[in-house]
């Protein structure tokens, strides 16, 4: 009996009606299993995938193959975004086995749960060198029945190299000099052609590009600026970029950012307009403006879940629509033709399009031939067009969304829209973004503060996990520099406390991934590896520090350290999944705060200007007469100059004289920034 139906996941309630006996990972799932000593066969998936639905037509929805699945297995379904834990600990496995992760990820386990063989997608057919899905579950059924030994000998393997592998390698935090070379080691892997990291299939590896901005501005070295912009316009201008409804696709498959794989994902448009921001603060390049608005106005329009008085976003919209994969997005030179009349062939000239396709026999539209930005009575010709082309599209059967909202996604959302909304003095960004924070915390959140991963549909599910929290943490204190209010702070204390008192590790330090109250994971995942989204661990050491220099807390920074130093010896031995650490590492150890003590005159003229120039390690506090801070704090003190509002400004360590005119303070941070990459003497 499949007993989907009930769930909250869009993405469980997709396979309701397999003939299948799926069940949703539970206690009476598990329980199943042991007491009918068989093996589960675990799925996991997720709306927008294009290859989980692949499977799922051809196997999932195949009465022979359910009727094998259902004589030999236990057959649990896992959506990996309602469950990332899960995920983490299974793809690990997959991974110590030899085999590429991904999804959907197919794992067979013992009657227990503990892994002990798996893939991903395989067909119903052999072909390329994989059997077939039903060989798979024939011959596992019977590994499992005949080799008891053998499985045994797997699983125990496995469980001890798990255990490793989750086991932080703690280590002193890495200085400038060791920061630079890592850099640089990146940087050496930007493709000079098209921008990015590596070859197809492409991801745009954000929190990479995010470190080396920030080389940038440490270093002066215009090689870092250019990898940094020459990347993002081509992803800007490529066809992982939607240019008829905005917002970017995951990734692409090719290695010139011309073919995306067509799901949109809330994540990756959110830290697309949290790195555009900065870079176009510093740059005011016309081109990654309009893709910040563009993208914010696509969030707006295709993703935001309503409930009674406060919005948030949904997770995804699929890949596929009409059976096909990019369907929607896609067009044919009649179609640009019957839709512009005389203007197709200046708009097919500046998008590719032409009669045989650019991609199998149809059109990706994309300007990667010609990405300069044109003038801007050209761009606005152009949008012109697109609009038209916009209402053609709008009549296609559009891609499904899942409605779920998650609260690390959504975290990240929240403070990219704070973000952009105070850098282009535009409030309406500013307040979706505090809609969605006063939704997590109204129907994703008990009375005592505690999180809840998911909710959908009126109903919550899932335990918020570190990433929950790091995420939202990082969210208020966004909102709070947009628009202080004291309500983030205090918010902000309570998830803290919840994270130190059922997450952290107290013999190895780091916070665990899962809550102590957690039982249904085979073990408590911990590591700083960033994913498709940046580790929670490495989010909690700039959130803690940032949270030491607004309250005044010293307990915040002890704990920043203690994050810090539990991961750093893990960046001896690789540093590719570990950027945001690297990242908050050096703003632990080189913050740059600066306090504004109002006077009698606009104080708000400095708040603008903190907003026009890239300073990603940047503390802004506001002041009052009456704030109290600790006589260690570089905020202890601080007045107003003869009645004027004055500026103080430390760098790491290093404090400089007062300023009391905004574009003085301008030059000194320009100046001083541009001296980050030395090391200076402690004259403070």
């Amino acid at each position: 009996m499949n007993l989907l139906g009930n769930e909250t996941s869009p993405y469980l309630r997709q396979h309701m009606h397999n003939p299948v006996a799926w069940m949703p990972w539970n206690a009476v799932a598990l329980e199943k299993a042991r007491r009918e000593n068989k093996p589960i066969l675990l799925s996991i998936g997720y709306s927008a995938c294009h290859w989980c639905h692949v499977m799922a037509h051809e196997s999932f929805e195949d009465a022979a193959t359910a009727d094998l699945m259902n004589r030999y297995f236990i057959n649990i379904k896992v959506d990996r975004e309602e469950r990332p834990d899960l995920d983490a600990v299974f793809q690990s496995a997959l991974a110590l086995m030899g085999k590429a992760g991904g999804w959907p990820l197919t794992m067979f386990l013992t009657p227990d749960a503990k892994p002990f063989w798996g893939g991903t997608y395989f067909p119903p057919q052999p072909r390329h060198g994989m059997p077939s899905f039903r060989e798979v579950l024939r011959g596992v059924a019977e590994s499992y029945e005949h080799d008891k030994n053998k499985i045994a000998h797997n699983t125990q393997s496995l469980a001890a190299a798990l255990d490793k592998i989750h086991h932080n390698q703690q280590g002193i935090l890495p200085h400038r000099e060791q920061l630079d070379k890592i850099s640089h080691y990146f940087l050496n892997l930007i493709d000079p052609a098209h921008g990015g990291i590596g070859t197809a299939p492409k991801f745009p590896n954000l929190t990479i590009m995010n470190l080396l901005w920030d080389s940038y501005l440490r270093t002066g070295d215009n090689a870092y600026k250019f990898a940094v912009i020459h990347s993002l316009t081509q992803m800007c201008q490529g066809g992982i970029y939607d240019h008829i409804g905005g917002g970017f696709s995951r990734y692409a498959v090719d290695e010139e950012w011309l073919a995306p794989h067509f799901e949109k994902m809330l994540y990756d448009n959110a830290l697309f307009i949290a790195l555009l921001t900065e870079v176009c603060k510093e740059t005011q390049h016309p081109l990654f403006a309009r893709r910040i608005r563009e993208t914010i106005d696509w969030v707006g329009a295709e993703l935001m879940v309503k409930n009674l008085s406060a919005s948030a976003f949904a997770a995804s919209l699929d890949a596929d629509s009409e059976g096909g994969e990019g369907k929607y997005y896609v067009w044919t030179e009649d179609e640009i033709d019957k839709t512009l009349g005389p203007d197709a062939g200046a708009f097919k000239k500046t998008y590719d399009v032409t009669k045989f396709g650019n991609w199998e026999k149809v059109n990706i539209l994309n300007r990667l031939k010609n990405p300069d930005y044109l003038t801007e009575p050209e761009e606005v010709q152009l949008d012109s067009w697109r609009k038209k082309l916009k209402a053609t599209r709008n009549k296609r059967p559009a891609p499904a969304r899942d409605n779920k909202v998650l609260a690390d996604w959504n975290g990240l959302m929240i403070a990219a829209l704070a973000k952009a909304g105070a850098a282009f003095s535009r409030p309406e960004w500013v307040e979706m973004a505090a809609s969605a924070f006063r939704f997590v915390t109204a129907y994703m959140m008990d009375k005592d503060g505690h999180l809840h991963h998911v909710w959908c549909d009126g109903k919550t599910q899932s335990a918020a996990l570190l990433e929950d929290y790091a995420c939202m943490l990082e969210a208020a204190l966004a909102l709070h520099d947009a628009a202080p209010d004291p309500q983030f702070l205090t918010q902000a204390a309570v998830w803290v406390d919840i994270l130190d008192k059922e997450f952290w590790d107290r013999q190895h330090h780091g916070y665990f991934m899962t809550a102590a109250s957690v039982t249904d994971v085979p073990l408590r995942p911990k590591s700083a590896h960033d994913s498709a989204v940046p580790s929670g661990n490495s989010v909690m050491i700039g959130v803690l520090t940032r949270l030491y220099y607004l309250t005044g807390n010293a307990a915040h920074l002890n704990q920043a350290e203690k994050t810090a130093a539990a991961f750093s010896g893990e960046v001896l031995h690789q540093v590719f999944p570990f950027a945001t650490l690297l990242k908050n590492c050096d703003f632990f150890l080189n913050p740059l705060c600066v306090m504004i003590a109002a006077g009698a005159d606009n104080p708000k003229a400095f708040d603008s200007m903190l907003q026009k120039i890239s300073l990603p390690f940047l503390i802004k506090m506001n002041i009052a007469r009456d704030s109290i801070f600790p006589q260690d704090h570089p905020a202890f003190g601080k007045i107003p100059v003869e009645g004027k509002t004055t500026a103080y400004v430390c760098f790491g360590r290093r404090c400089l004289p007062p300023v009391t005119d905004p574009q003085n303070l301008e030059q000194l941070l320009r100046e001083e920034r541009s001296k980050q990459g030395r090391p200076a003497a402690n004259d403070g």
